[in-house]
């Protein structure tokens, strides 16, 4: 059985606390490991370790830095497999889906090399006569993460490179379900050459959560998970004078139009909705089908549904696999039921599938005619369950968009470029797809929603994670003529 503890120092640190929790393979339901939870005590120590290596670290120059960030990128890539491999023993996604999901990571390292370019201030000479204004960013100190299970090595790295980058130092509270994969990026950056102190880990649960955002030198807090969680944490950090960012839930539709590619549709309504068994707060969960492209969406969505290989995330033929835990299926499997108890056409009932083993698996859903005051609409539901709401209008398209609560993502499927344009502007959400059914930003932009999708002002990685990071600092100065000098250091005078 395989001991998780916590990284503290570039060191390995065993758990203290007496505290654990079982790490389970949801492909077979058995448990892999077991994991220290930090105390208060152990947090403590985590975070004064980070304290006293920002005071050396924050002084790293810019060259360091990049140079440390390329050494950082090129082990994260070299060692892409291995990373997969954690992903799919803990979270239980498919190959395909674990290596996307590195690379997605490495796209912000690859950003975070551009440190020295992001950084630069500005200047103005003579804003007064012989007065100079400019300005500069600077670090904040030890800045914290905490981070969900469904992208355990993504998520993380929307935060490290640039955190790091900046001249920060890090403490990272990854999910306790699936550990491996970021204590192992970690251990990657401290093999790069980053200083001891300057990336930290503390496996743990609410009580290290808790301490992380009352913990006086924690200077920020980065967040990602769902939304009453991610309330708790916006309200609780700023309580306590912290800077946060907190990502939260999702409902996002895809809108089909009636001139829209079908095949292009169905193949990604089933991928967004089904990758990574749609435990992603991406994932298109309502497809809104607009006029008389209903019954032949639903037709070819079922037909790639039945098509859909559903196995353990480490036999090469999977597609797609299991949810992360036993209460996640069975919680996810009572909105199929809600929604046929609603008067909702269950067109395919990933129930009616078997799967051999103890794993957590459960078939992908495809709910029809569902409507706005359906439990299977109203909730984030995280898993592989597609609701086809039915509408007459483009406007009763936008219009459920505008209307739910949730902004993260929304995207419209249409030949016409016209209708398109249009969208852009009308729907309510941050993150827009034009015939892409997920549309994450790449690094070089930043990710995050809107309404309770995110709670704050402050989105996650790119241009805004290098803002969230840093604090401005504005200098105005003025030098005496040389000349009036009570020292005599040679300089020409006007006389």
């Amino acid at each position: 059985m395989d001991k998780i503890h916590h990284l503290v120092g570039g060191e390995v640190v065993e758990g203290a606390s007496g505290r654990t929790a079982a790490v389970y393979n949801p492909a077979t339901g058995q448990q892999s490991a077991e994991l220290s939870l930090a105390s208060v005590a152990e947090v403590d120590s985590a975070v004064a370790v980070a304290a006293a290596a920002f005071e050396e670290w924050r002084h790293s120059s810019l060259a360091q830095r990049t140079k440390l960030m390329f050494a950082y990128r090129a082990l994260v890539e070299r060692n892409a497999d291995e990373i997969a491999r954690r992903l799919t023993a803990e979270h239980g996604k498919v190959k395909s889906d674990a290596l996307g999901e590195v690379a997605r990571g490495l796209e912000n390292i690859e950003f975070a090399c551009g440190i020295a370019e992001l950084l630069k201030g500005g200047y103005n000479e003579q804003a007064s006569s012989g007065v100079d204004v400019y300005t500069v960013r600077q670090p904040l100190g030890v800045v914290a993460g905490i981070t969900p299970f469904n992208f355990p090595a993504m998520v993380p790295l929307w935060m490290i490179p640039n955190a790091l980058a900046t001249g920060n130092t890090f403490v990272l509270k990854p999910s306790e379900r699936d550990p491996s994969a970021p204590m192992f990026i970690a251990e990657l950056a401290h093999e790069a050459g980053f200083p001891p102190g300057v990336l930290n880990v503390v496996n743990g649960d609410k009580e290290a959560v808790d301490r992380l955002l009352d913990h006086p030198d924690i200077a920020a807090v980065s967040f990602v998970g769902s939304t009453p969680i991610a309330r708790y944490v916006f309200n609780t950090a700023n309580e306590n004078a912290k800077r946060v960012q907190a990502l939260a839930g999702a409902k996002n539709h895809m809108i089909v139009l009636p001139d829209a590619d079908l095949d292009l549709a169905a193949d990604a309504a089933v991928s967004a909705a089904y990758g990574s068994a749609g435990e992603r707060c991406m994932a298109i969960s309502v497809a809104v089908a607009v006029g008389d492209i209903a019954d032949d969406l639903v037709a070819a969505v079922q037909q790639r549904i039945d098509k859909l290989v559903i196995g353990p995330g480490d036999q090469p033929s999977s597609e797609m696999g299991p949810l992360i835990t036993s209460d996640a299926r069975e919680r996810v499997a009572g909105y199929i039921q809600q929604g046929a108890d609603a008067g909702a056409t269950v067109v395919v009932d990933g129930r009616d599938k078997n799967f051999d083993g103890g794993g957590y698996f459960l078939g992908a859903s495809l709910i029809d005619r569902v409507t706005t005051d359906m439990s299977v609409y109203r909730d984030e539901i995280f898993g592989p369950v597609l609701s086809v709401v039915r509408v007459d209008t483009y406007q009763e398209a936008v219009d459920l968009i505008k209307t739910n609560p949730w902004g993260n993502g929304a995207a419209i499927f249409t030949r016409d470029g016209g209708a398109a344009r249009r969208f852009q502007d009308d729907a309510d959400a941050g993150m827009i797809g034009i015939n892409v059914p997920i549309p994450v930003p790449v690094a070089y932009h930043s990710f995050g929603g809107w309404k309770d999708s995110l709670f704050g002002d402050t989105t996650m990685y790119g241009p805004e994670g290098v803002r969230f990071y840093t604090k401005a600092k504005v200098i105005t100065e003025r030098w005496p003529d040389p000349s009036t000098s009570a020292v005599n250091l040679g300089f020409p005078t006007n006389q």
